[in-house]
């Protein structure tokens, strides 16, 4: 919980507050008993009628003022917590934003779903509810039993004896109950991803006629929940049941003592209903203390996995130095990257010198490295090895917004979201005007969101799935022709186009990519001339470089990668570039 205090830090007053209501709101519900007492050894022992009327006003009267402290305090603090958990839910956020590429590949997003909504809200309602419910609790426990040693201190120190064995159970139920919540908290996380994954993946399921392997695969997950969740809750009820009996034993004790007090005459028959009466106020706070100390529990556990994402490493960070010029040259000096959890490097000791306005288009088998590659570049992964440089200065020093608004990237599985065209076209750039939006559209050959029911502000289905991959690609290229970079990245952009389109997009790239630094991913022979040079990746490293031309002159590796026939015909309509 350490954690969290700078969250809690600007709230200091609200909590100093509520907790200084709390003993006011205890010492109130104590009076009442007491209250009955003098009540009882006064007006009603002496028939004043008039003096039981005061009482009665008096206990009215407290009633009203432990009522408003618990309205005052519940008010303050709902309205703080809600503050608090709306921050951290935004720096949550934000950390997850930062968090490289690696992080989220190895969480499920079910997980971290859990943790920003649910985890959250558990650790709203117990520091708006059951903190101080806690502390209240305890505090009306000391004071009565306080009370009773004072007034009868023989049942005061039975009270005291038979408190020491129930707290030692309820310290072993604790342990337990912990372990549990949290096996339910991961499980929860489960579940949502499953829940998820099927959801986006239901055209595939469907297709497959995989219905059914999908339900009993959420199926296990949802049970095994279930079933933690009984044994969490087959836990709290004895620890409940264990504090809700506590007070009907301590009652046994209570009544002997006060029957043996009165009978003996060392106390008033008021100080015995008195007696009787704060016993009995102690069935709720004794009760409660259950529910209470399981709920601090699972919300100790929240906060964990909570401070588990805050606490992962940001491996990429925002260097101080801008570009007052950028004119695109990029350099690649022994550049080498190597994943966490692998044994050899996917990229070695790369060198690759990019000029100024020049187009390089980056070919090579599957798992040679080509998209980790276009990766390196907006630092979306760190290089492990080497240097990148930008106009002669390391992407590392580089303001990362400043980088990234200077490298627009459009990858081969493009990412829409669930708001309108326009909003996703201009997610780069927000500033950009109709006619700068047309003409990306225009070059991307996405005219087709002019056809949409409401053009451009048509809202587009979560992950833009009510559009064909085709014009899913189209969206994102001209996204990324919108931001105006001056390094354009292209990782195998065009693949889900037919051949015609593709031959269109491709003329009017042509044209845009003048005057801009280039990288493209190529697989197709006709992406491939769109550059001026290429390059050829072989199991992580540079292996060729030249033009289209020369390389199907002298690299057999490269023919047959591009399929000689498609090539030779492309080399014979461009004349090689």
């Amino acid at each position: 919980m350490l954690r969290f205090l700078p969250y809690l830090r600007p709230f200091a007053p609200q909590f100093i507050t509520s907790f200084a209501l709390a003993p006011l709101q205890v010492l109130a519900s104590v009076a009442i008993p007491l209250l009955l007492g003098a009540v009882v050894d006064g007006p009603i022992r002496n028939r004043d009628v008039v003096g039981v009327l005061w009482y009665a006003l008096a206990l009215l009267g407290v009633g009203a003022f432990e009522a408003l402290m618990s309205f005052v305090r519940r008010w303050i603090m709902s309205r703080a917590t809600s503050h608090i958990e709306a921050n951290i839910r935004l720096d949550l956020f934000e950390q997850l934003q930062r968090l490289p590429l690696g992080f989220h590949k190895s969480w499920e997003s079910g997980q971290l779903l859990s943790r920003i909504m649910s985890d959250l809200g558990l650790l709203r309602r117990f520091m708006s509810f059951g903190l101080v419910m806690l502390a209240m609790s305890s505090l009306h426990i000391v004071v009565v039993v306080a009370i009773m040693v004072v007034t009868l201190w023989q049942v005061g120190l039975a009270v005291l004896l038979s408190v020491v064995p129930v707290v030692i159970a309820v310290f072993a139920l604790m342990g337990r109950f912990g372990r549990i919540s949290r096996q339910v908290q991961d499980q929860t996380g489960d579940v949502a991803s499953a829940a998820e994954e099927s959801l986006h993946g239901v055209r595939v399921i469907r297709s497959f006629g995989r219905t059914r392997h999908s339900f009993e695969g959420f199926d296990t997950r949802a049970t095994a929940l279930a079933e933690s969740g009984v044994r969490r809750m087959n836990l709290a009820s004895v620890l409940w049941t264990l504090l809700e009996v506590f007070p009907s034993v301590l009652l046994l004790i209570v009544l002997f003592g006060v029957s043996y007090g009165v009978t003996a005459g060392g106390l008033s028959l008021g100080a015995a209903v008195a007696f009787v009466t704060l016993l009995l106020s102690l069935a709720w706070p004794v009760g409660s203390l259950g529910f209470l100390l399981s709920f601090a529990r699972e919300a100790a556990t929240a906060a964990n996995r909570v401070t588990e994402v805050f606490d992962a490493p940001v491996s990429i960070v925002s260097g101080d130095r801008r570009i007052e010029e950028p004119r695109g040259h990029l350099q690649l000096r022994g550049v080498t990257f190597q994943f966490p959890d692998a044994d050899e490097p996917t990229l070695s000791d790369l060198d690759l010198d990019i000029a100024p306005g020049e187009t390089v288009a980056l070919v090579g088998g599957t798992g040679s490295g080509k998209s980790t590659l276009v990766s390196l570049i907006p630092r979306l992964v760190e290089v492990t090895g080497g240097q990148i440089l930008l106009d002669g200065v390391d992407l590392r020093d580089l303001d990362l917004r400043q980088l990234r608004s200077l490298v627009g990237t459009a990858f081969e599985d493009p990412i829409l979201f669930s708001m309108s065209a326009r909003e996703n076209l201009t997610l780069g750039r927000p500033d950009a005007t109709d006619e700068e939006i047309a003409a990306a559209v225009r070059v991307a050959r996405a005219e087709f969101v002019h056809d949409l029911p409401w053009g451009l502000e048509t809202r587009l289905g979560e992950q833009g799935l009510s559009l064909s991959g085709g014009q899913r690609q189209r969206l994102a290229l001209a996204r990324a022709i919108l931001v105006r970079p001056r390094v354009l990245v292209l990782d195998d952009t065009l693949s889900a186009l037919d051949i015609h389109t593709e031959a269109e997009v491709e003329e009017a790239l042509t044209s845009t990519l003048v005057g801009v630094t280039g990288i493209v991913v190529a697989h197709r022979a006709s992406t491939v001339l769109l550059a001026d040079r290429v390059a050829m990746l072989v199991e992580g490293r540079i292996a060729h470089t030249g033009t289209h031309a020369e390389l199907l002159a002298s690299v057999p590796e490269y023919r047959e990668l591009l399929s000689a026939d498609y090539a030779i015909a492309m080399e014979g309509d461009n004349g090689g570039r």
